[in-house]
């Protein structure tokens, strides 16, 4: 299992229904650097704002939780976008944490 306790940790999503109790958890487990973005500063969807959030925060390890998500309606009403933002937004930081050298991510 990996220690995390020492490591520099981004979670994306970390403000969510799943990052809340991720990042309580990580907490309970001593992990001190622990960064969440922000929607209002970091537009995970850009990869320009995702190459600034990665030179911002040297981290170990990524942790993506984060989804464009708008609840049933807007589901239904915007599907392929959304399908589009999250898909895009998983491929570009996964790619980016690769060429950052990040040791670990996890989607």
């Amino acid at each position: 299992m990996l220690n995390l306790k020492e490591k520099k940790i981004i979670v994306t999503g970390g403000a969510g229904f799943l990052g809340k109790f991720l990042v309580k958890k990580l907490k309970e487990r001593n992990c001190k650097d622990i960064f969440i973005p922000k929607i209002e500063e970091y537009d995970l969807r850009n990869l320009e704002t995702i190459k600034r959030m990665y030179r911002d925060f040297e981290a170990d390890v990524v942790i993506h939780l984060a989804a464009v998500v708008g609840g049933i309606g807007a589901n239904r009403e915007n599907p392929g976008s959304f399908f589009y933002d999250n898909l895009i937004m998983g491929i570009q930081l996964m790619e980016q944490a690769r060429l950052s050298n990040i040791e670990k991510f996890v989607a």
